[in-house]
């Protein structure tokens, strides 16, 4: 069991799905842990590791939603550029092919994908459009005979630079819907640029998109994705696995912060003897209990088949501020030590701001919550 999880949730899972959990919680250990500060410092992607994650025979197997979710907190817990990587890969792009594409589609790629022989990228966010995209996309598509010619710019696609496929959105200039392609990361007209200067995730390897007169085959646009409802499918599913990537961000902070007031002395005696250290250790468990209690019931809604939108929403909103509140207890828990990689604690507290923002800001998710409470959209 983790640290932070006071409740035991953890024993919610089968004795099968522990032990996946386990095998999963050790190899992140010896794997990624170790490696993320260097890598982060870097801002480079430890490109080694991709086929030891298909070894964990994670991509593409069906499980319950709450083994879905717990290694979503593993991988959090372990660095949020890896969690954001293979939450990319094995939830954006291969879940759009999933839940968008034809079985014919299905058998072409997500075998490939699975085997992390392939790796994808999920391209819907825009230069001028993030929160507004589902009426602000500008990305353009246009049938021309038996291909689709696309048209326009993406921002903030991680995986972009190295993936084999992307998916991208683009608007149909016939009928204004959008609709989704499966276009190959080399494709002629394709141009992936690396974002520098990033402060949060920066193992990810997140990229500027130009799509000029990029030609794709009907074949290859996703023969369920008529619309932005059908992108919001996917959303839905991925946003549930935000809220528990910051939740294994929130359980990594706590245990650092616990450790280390267990260790650290001032007047001559352990910090964690203190009230007020206890004070804020008990908020972040708090948070953490909170947090992790939300997500297994979301789980379980999942599994039963009645979740909504605003289900998803709310653990996105909720369990984000709540962990940027807890990274920031830590940071001040460790005072000066906080804000150097060597406690690890400085790179959750840059990483929790881009998992504050992703997936849906705060903002955008509670629109979402408030326009299903009261039946009232209040988007403009």
């Amino acid at each position: 069991m983790l640290a932070g999880d006071l409740y035991a949730f953890q024993g919610l899972l089968t004795d099968d799905e522990s032990a996946i959990v386990q095998r999963v919680r050790d190899f992140l250990a010896s794997e990624v842990t170790p490696i993320a500060n260097e890598y982060w410092s870097r801002a480079e992607f430890p490109t080694h590791l991709v086929k030891r994650f298909a070894g964990l025979g994670l991509a593409g197997v069906e499980r319950s939603s709450l083994l879905n979710g717990w290694l979503a907190l593993e991988m959090g817990h372990a660095d949020a550029s890896m969690a954001t990587f293979y939450g990319v890969h094995a939830g954006l792009a291969m879940g759009s092919i999933q839940t968008c594409g034809s079985p014919e589609q299905q058998e072409r790629w997500l075998p490939a994908m699975t085997a992390f022989d392939q790796i994808g990228a999920f391209a819907l966010t825009e230069p001028t459009g993030g929160s507004d995209v589902a009426a602000g996309l500008r990305t353009t598509c246009a049938r021309d005979g038996d291909t689709w010619v696309l048209n326009g710019a993406k921002r903030w696609i991680g995986n972009a630079t190295f993936a084999d496929l992307i998916v991208v959105w683009a608007r149909d200039t016939s009928d204004n819907q959008v609709k989704g392609f499966v276009v190959p990361g080399d494709a002629p007209g394709l141009t992936a640029t690396k974002i520098e200067n990033k402060i949060a995730l920066r193992i990810v390897q997140n990229a500027d998109i130009t799509l000029d007169g990029v030609r794709v085959p009907e074949a290859d646009r996703l023969q369920r994705a008529n619309s932005f409802k059908d992108t919001a499918k996917v959303l839905r599913q991925t946003r549930a696995g935000v809220a528990w990537q910051a939740v294994g961000v929130m359980l990594a902070a706590y245990e650092i912060a616990l450790d280390y007031a267990k260790e650290r002395e001032q007047f001559g005696r352990p910090i964690a003897k203190f009230q007020l250290v206890q004070d804020l250790l008990v908020r972040m468990v708090g948070n953490v209990t909170a947090s992790l209690g939300m997500c297994v019931r979301l789980a379980q809604l999942q599994d039963e088949g009645v979740y909504k939108d605003e289900h998803s929403a709310l653990a996105k909103a909720y369990c984000t501020t709540r962990m940027r509140e807890v990274v920031g207890w830590a940071r001040e828990l460790l005072a000066g030590n906080g804000i150097v990689l060597d406690y690890d604690i400085g790179r959750f507290v840059a990483d929790a701001e881009a998992l504050y923002s992703y997936e849906g800001t705060r903002e955008i998710n509670s629109l979402i919550v408030g326009r299903a409470v009261t039946g009232h959209g209040a988007f403009v």
